[in-house]
């Protein structure tokens, strides 16, 4: 008899466990809020900008140098958020028990540090251009545009972009890319360093909440 009711009233104690445990579709509801995945979102939707961005530069002129026309910036920006995408997806486990889990997030920490160095780089090497080009004055000779940051002096330095049709492209589109840019990098750095934070803050700890179904002793995690 006081078996029977002893099994009854473990019965009744997992059930209520069982319902007092949250659904595991509430989880779901917000799934594009978490980190890394908003992280992981906003570098590759800035990193595409980016590199759009940089290769609309380039067919003003083909003379744009390199750190002109930063696509490449944005291209890893864009394989540092792949990486994201893998972090997100990978089946977390408390305590760091898988070595995958682990490299990731080491990775994910120091190419977030790498990328936030380099949108400070393009940042720094476009406010420079825009500053040029805003105090250009340039004319047309042949089929080149010849600028020049002060006419008066007649050892100042001349800079020629090649195949461009109109002067004014230079001193107008160009400077609003240049200066779009900016906005852009400066995005790109906050996000990129809100991701090397977290990680650091967290020591590469479970960002996701395990929901422990059942006992304890089962060790039954559930990603949500």
């Amino acid at each position: 008899m006081g078996q029977g009711q002893k099994g009854s009233s473990d019965k009744k104690e997992g059930k209520t466990r069982r319902d007092e445990s949250p659904a595991p579709e509430d989880g779901q509801k917000c799934r594009v809020c978490r980190f890394p995945l908003l992280v992981a979102l906003l570098q590759l939707l800035l990193g595409v900008a980016v590199t759009a961005v940089a290769f609309l530069m380039l067919a003003i002129s083909p003379s744009l140098l390199a750190r002109e026309t930063p696509h490449w910036a944005g291209i890893i920006l864009c394989l540092v958020s792949i990486l994201g995408f893998i972090l997100y997806f990978i089946t977390y486990l408390p305590d760091e028990r898988t070595s995958m889990q682990f490299i990731c997030k080491l990775l994910y920490f120091i190419l977030c540090t790498i990328g936030l160095v380099i949108s400070v780089l393009v940042m720094a090497f476009a406010s420079h251009h825009y500053a040029q080009t805003s105090n250009f004055t340039c004319e047309r000779m042949g089929e080149d545009c010849v600028c020049r940051l002060n006419l008066e002096d007649p050892i100042a330095r001349t800079f020629t972009y090649e195949g461009v049709d109109d002067c004014e492209v230079i001193t107008g589109t160009l400077t609003l890319y240049f200066l779009l840019q900016i906005v852009l990098n400066v995005l790109q750095a906050l996000v990129c360093a809100v991701g090397a934070f977290i990680m650091w803050k967290h020591r590469y700890q479970v960002f996701f909440a395990g929901l422990q179904i059942g006992s304890p002793s089962y060790k039954q995690w559930q990603k949500v």
